[in-house]
């Protein structure tokens, strides 16, 4: 049954709409988490250490943070999967070109390929730079991550990188949040103006958050 329904598009697209959801609620968090550095290192500092202790004593040291990573993992995973097939199945049927030129969309759907590459390079480098500290500029400093995102957002190409993923994020997520809605069934004909106005402030207000940190960095504000 879960077979056929995977090899269905819609099925896809409901893997794709759903492990879309599970990281869009990731991201709200994390930039709220992200904002803390606005209160110094030490509340900065604090919520890090707290992220790895969460459920203590009934869970050990990291074991929610890992069970948090691993489904994110799979949902990364399932995302881009779905999508690639998905893709690879659109070129297959249509294998001639367009003797007409289509409809014009929107620069987030003509993007979202080239988005979806960008945001999983980002992520790679993202954690190299702050979690194993392996591309991180001018030495890692282990349980310092206060010091370590200064570090990082005190150099031009750590802010280029970041603040590049961060728009093409927020493309993505104003093009996402509205497909996912359609394929999950809450999008109508009375829903669908206000299912995008939702996407767009979402969208909005992902970007603006992140960006507020390398901002934030480069102003002096956090330093």
């Amino acid at each position: 049954m879960a077979r056929t329904v995977w090899r269905s598009s819609l099925g896809k697209k409901t893997v794709m709409a759903v492990s879309g959801i599970v990281m869009l609620l990731y991201l709200v968090a994390h930039m709220i988490g992200n904002l803390k550095i606005f209160f110094g290192p030490g509340e900065f500092n604090h919520y890090a250490h707290w992220l790895r202790t969460v459920g203590e004593p009934f869970m050990h040291e990291e074991w929610t943070l890992w069970l948090i990573r691993v489904a994110l993992v799979v949902a990364v995973v399932a995302h881009a999967v779905s999508a690639y097939q998905l893709s690879r199945r659109d070129l297959r049927a249509r294998p001639v070109k367009y003797v007409h030129k289509k409809p014009r969309t929107s620069y987030a759907t003509r993007t979202m390929r080239w988005g979806g590459i960008i945001l999983g390079l980002f992520i790679v480098w993202h954690l190299l730079d702050l979690t194993t500290g392996t591309a991180h500029p001018g030495g890692f400093q282990e349980g310092r991550p206060y010091q370590n995102v200064v570090d990082t957002f005190s150099t031009w190409y750590g802010n280029t990188v970041y603040i590049a993923a961060v728009l093409a994020l927020g493309l993505h997520v104003r093009h996402g949040f509205w497909s996912a809605a359609q394929t999950l069934g809450a999008g109508s004909r009375t829903r669908d103006r206000a299912l995008k106005t939702v996407a767009d402030v979402l969208a909005l207000l992902l970007t603006a958050g992140f960006v507020a940190v390398p901002v934030g960095v480069m102003t002096g504000v956090v330093s």
